[in-house]
């Protein structure tokens, strides 16, 4: 893996950062995007609106779908209350090795548990093999044709109660129009969306938040 920019991402950070401080690794995963190489993490402009959601929700179960390097899982571990668990899915292998890495440095791998498969196999089985029984925060940023597919998976599967909060990247960039359309139009979600630019660079993008209020 050394000549992956996941593991120069990596190593910088070991490097750099100050260990068991999750602060310090978002920071300085933040200066190597900006800096020296781009990555595709959520980043710290829409990072802040991350930030923003996740303290507006207080989840105690958080879902994400999509881990990369582990930028937004530490994120978002850095403000949960005690007890709270996250629960990543990471489909690449590799990713998914740098993010275990990353997790642990920042002294927050008792909270974060990396998935490493697909979306479509371990979303049926968070209720009986992982002790879920709804989730209270969702964060989607993997494959964008993903998205609305696994939406309605966590909807049949009965993951998701009335207030659970999905909170969606890149709508505008690359776009996600079939899941924009499903979230705002079934009338089973309040949807607010945040205008923001893509991480690292001065391109339009936004989060969509979508609040489930229950089947009609």
């Amino acid at each position: 893996m050394e000549g992956l920019k996941e593991q120069r991402m990596l190593d910088f950070v070991v490097e750099n950062a100050v260990r068991g401080d999750p602060q310090s690794v978002v920071d300085t995963i933040d200066n190597f995007c900006r800096n020296k190489e781009w990555a595709m993490n959520v980043g710290d402009e829409k990072g802040l609106i991350l930030d923003e959601v996740v303290k507006e929700t207080d989840p105690l179960m958080v879902v994400e779908l999509g881990t990369y390097c582990g930028y937004s899982a530490v994120r978002i571990a850095r403000l949960l209350k005690p007890g709270a668990r996250i629960l990543t899915m990471e489909m690449n292998p590799v990713h998914a090795s740098v993010a275990r890495q990353m997790i642990e440095f920042a002294g927050v791998n008792n909270t974060v548990h990396v998935l490493e498969g697909s979306t479509a196999d371990f979303i049926p089985q968070l209720k009986q093999n992982y002790g879920v029984d709804t989730l209270d925060f969702v964060f989607l940023d993997h494959w964008k044709d993903r998205y609305l597919i696994d939406t309605k998976l966590l909807e049949e599967c009965q993951l998701l109660r009335k207030g659970s909060v999905l909170l969606a990247d890149n709508v505008v960039y690359p776009g996600i129009p079939d899941f924009l359309e499903h979230v705002r139009t079934c009338g089973r979600y309040d949807c607010t969306n945040y205008p923001s630019r893509v991480q690292y660079m001065n391109k339009e993008d936004a989060l969509e938040k979508a609040v489930f209020k229950g089947c009609l």
